[in-house]
Parts: C-alpha cells; sequence; structure tokens
C-alpha cells in the first residue's frame, strides 16, 4: 500500500531524515519507535503533505504522493491523527468531527460515519455538543482520532496518540486503536511508548537520528537486546 524509499526531509539548514524507507501493507499495523527527535514526526509531516521531501520516493499503492498537497493527500484516502491533537478548541465535538467529514465523498455518509464513531466512543457522544477545547487529554486524543476516521480513511497515520496522557489513559487509547485494527483499518503509529507499540502492530522500524537502524517483526523488536535495554529499560 504504502512505499517509501530513499526519502530525506528537513527544516531550512537542518535534516531531520536520511535515505528512509519503509512499507506497509493493506491490512496491517506498522510501528516506526525512537526516542525523541529521531525524526518520527517529520516522517509523518512528509507522508501527509504537510512538509516537503528533498528527495526520495513516496507512494500509494504505486501513485507518487511526491508534490501533492496536504488535501490531495486526504483525497487519495491519508487520514493524519496529528502529535498534541490539533483540535478546534472553541468548536463542539460535532463540528470537529464535520471538519473530517469535508470531503464530497464523507459528506454524504456524515450521519452513518458519526454513528460509527460515537459507538466506536461513547463518551464522545455523551459530549458531542461539548466545546474540543475543554474535554480531558484522553477525550481530546478520542474526538482527534475520531476526526479523521470520518473521512474513511484507508490508511490511519497516527502521530504519539500517548503523548501527554496518564498511564490508565494510554492504556484505554491503545486499546481503541486495537479495536480501530479490528474494523480492518491499515494503521502507521509513532510512538515513544515502545511496549506499547509493539504489543499492538505486525512490524515494526526503529528510528534513530533520521535514520532507520533495525526493522523486523513486532515480535523480533520486543526480543532485540537492543531495543530491550535502550527503550524498555530491560
Amino acid at each position: 500500500m504504502l512505499s517509501i524509499a530513499n526519502l530525506s526531509a528537513g527544516y531550512g539548514s537542518f535534516q531531520a531524515l536520511f535515505d528512509v524507507s519503509l512499507e506497509v501493507v493493506a491490512g496491517e499495523a506498522v510501528a516506526v519507535i525512537g526516542p525523541n527527535g529521531a525524526g518520527k514526526t517529520t516522517l509523518m509531516r512528509v507522508i501527509s503533505g504537510m512538509l516537503r521531501a528533498r528527495s526520495g520516493t513516496l507512494s500509494l499503492d504505486g501513485r507518487s504522493l511526491s508534490g501533492l498537497k496536504a488535501s490531495r493527500i486526504v483525497a487519495t484516502g491519508i487520514a493524519h491523527v496529528p502529535e498534541n491533537r490539533r483540535l478546534f478548541p472553541r468548536l463542539t465535538v460535532d463540528e470537529n468531527l464535520r471538519m473530517g467529514a469535508y470531503l464530497p465523498a464523507a459528506r454524504a455518509h456524515y450521519a452513518e460515519r458519526a454513528a460509527w464513531v460515537f459507538e466506536l466512543f461513547p463518551r464522545l457522544k455523551e459530549r458531542r455538543d461539548q466545546l474540543a477545547g475543554t474535554l480531558s487529554g484522553g477525550e481530546q486524543q478520542m474526538c482527534s482520532i475520531g476526526r479523521a476516521l470520518m473521512s474513511k480513511p484507508r490508511l490511519l497515520l497516527l502521530d504519539e496518540p500517548s503523548a501527554g496522557l496518564a498511564p490508565l489513559v494510554v492504556q484505554q487509547v491503545f486499546d481503541l486503536v486495537r479495536r480501530i485494527r479490528q474494523e480492518g483499518f491499515t494503521v502507521l503509529i509513532v510512538e515513544q511508548n515502545v511496549q506499547q507499540a509493539l504489543e499492538l502492530v505486525d512490524r515494526a522500524y526503529l528510528l534513530e537520528a533520521g535514520h532507520i537502524t533495525l526493522s523486523g517483526s513486532a515480535r523480533e523488536l520486543l526480543q532485540s537486546d537492543v531495543v530491550r535495554r535502550s527503550y524498555m529499560g530491560m
């Protein structure tokens, strides 16, 4: 589905990614793990069109995404749940969901998609008329994920979904991602919570200082001495 080859990107004179290559197959969940500042969020921003790559190729089902605007990339079937949620705080939960269904194809099925999101996140249904900025951190993350699901994406990008959340809420968020997987969505997740991420996905890539340094099945990375020592405290 998603194919990235020799991708390099950065900001001004700073280069954040160096010749990164990875694949995501339809129906699977893949994680990109690594420390703060490794380039994980930059990778997500390039995939969703928020940042243009300096070199390399990026394609979805063989169709090049290079140079496409973010709005065009959403239309190809990619939805991005950004780090720190980035909701519209002065809009209600329901209005935020409507923003996720702005594409004509999604707009036509708004009621159906909203009903499904509220079934997935019952707490959002209880708060559908509440301003997003007044929600708890966990509720805001649910709303951000729900907004992305409103377009019925073929590929869901999750950028640090556990960031800034209490441990109990982190577990709830990962449980929700498992439910999304069970619905058949393809997921690419970047996450600092290495053990939780590897218990969720099929395969993973370790990104360090802008380079992919290790890749394999989630089981292989869970058993890797490098990952266990550096990222799991074992």
